[in-house]
């Protein structure tokens, strides 16, 4: 069982881009939890069925949620994310965590977390040029996109 999750900010591009790179790879995940700052929710009705065209066209289908949290709220973040990753984690699944497209709340919360519980991929997908940031995917030069996964090649261990 694995769980992907990933976050809407400001550009429903980099989620979509950052989601297409991990599927593209072979990710294929059972369950999406996706976390926005309320001041997004607009973007969301069109980001879950940009991930649901994705997973179908690889032949997949996984159950998609969404958690708001208000805007800049830092405990929030903390909290509903970090009870959700030690869920996932309490439950046997992989999980993959995507702070491409986060605000900085989003991705605190979830850094803060992911590290301790040894979540299995922490992914960031980076463009090296700008020009590109709000084009789909595949119209975008592969040698400028950097899908990275910071927990490649690490266990981190506890004190």
């Amino acid at each position: 069982m694995k769980a992907y999750i990933t976050m809407l900010g400001r550009s429903t591009w980099a989620m979509i881009n950052s989601y297409y790179a991990v599927v593209m790879q072979g990710y294929r995940p059972d369950k999406i939890y996706i976390f926005l700052e309320d001041i997004y929710s607009e973007k969301l009705p069109k980001a879950v069925e940009a991930l649901k065209i994705i997973s179908s066209e690889y032949g997949f289908s996984p159950e998609i949620e969404w958690v708001v949290i208000e805007e800049d709220n830092f405990l929030e973040a903390d909290e509903k994310i970090g009870e959700l990753l030690k869920k996932l984690k309490e439950e046997g699944y992989e999980v993959s965590v995507d702070i491409t497209s986060g605000r900085k709340a989003l991705v605190a919360g979830a850094a803060i977390h992911a590290l301790p519980l040894e979540v299995e991929h922490l992914f960031y997908l980076s463009l090296r040029d700008m020009e590109y940031a709000n084009r789909p995917y595949m119209m975008i030069p592969l040698h400028i996109q950097r899908l990275k996964d910071f927990m490649e090649g690490r266990r981190w261990k506890r004190l």
